[in-house]
């Protein structure tokens, strides 16, 4: 019984992601809404060039 499945693996892993991006969001506010808004950057500058790309096919 002290065999840790895959599945408990996987869900002690989500929860600490969640208590710690929780913890973060808490604690530092602002260096955390700095995160978001880089990795939304980031995300629209990659949709950004691949549509680039594609316009560039035709």
């Amino acid at each position: 019984m002290g065999v840790v499945t895959a599945v408990q693996a996987k869900k002690v892993i989500k929860w600490t992601l969640i208590v710690s991006a929780g913890f973060y969001l808490l604690t530092r506010p602002t260096d955390a809404a700095h995160t978001v808004h880089g990795a939304f950057n980031g995300i629209i500058n990659a949709a950004d060039s691949m549509a680039q790309f594609f316009a560039t096919l035709t």
